[in-house]
């Protein structure tokens, strides 16, 4: 009922997200393709609390990585000079989101 509420009311911005959602899912299913679970799970079976605290740490790492393009593009207004659209910033950041709590859930790779 919630959902259908906002829907109703913001229709604009509700499609928008699902799209987005997709495109994310997406690039979630080719960069799987490319690179297979062994990056995120740091070359380990994910098998022990200390498997995943590694896991999530490269997570940490590679999202501080997209926080600090954002802050030197849009917040201190820096030159790119990579070539990375900031959507393309912002995208990888939120698949980096969800991949740290499929990790946490112990279902990375299965």
């Amino acid at each position: 009922e919630l959902i259908q509420r906002i829907e109703e009311e913001y229709p604009e911005m509700t499609t928008e997200f699902k799209r987005i959602i997709f495109t994310q899912y997406e690039l979630f299913c080719m960069k799987q393709d490319n690179y297979g679970p062994d990056n995120i799970a740091a070359g380990t079976k994910l098998a022990t609390d200390e498997d995943v605290k590694l896991s999530l740490t490269g997570l940490f790492f590679r999202i501080n990585d997209k926080v600090q393009r954002i802050k030197n593009l849009i917040v201190l207004g820096k030159k790119d000079n990579v070539g990375e659209a900031v959507d393309d910033t912002f995208m990888d950041l939120s698949v980096y989101g969800i991949i740290a709590q499929i990790v946490k859930n112990g279902h990375w790779g299965k």
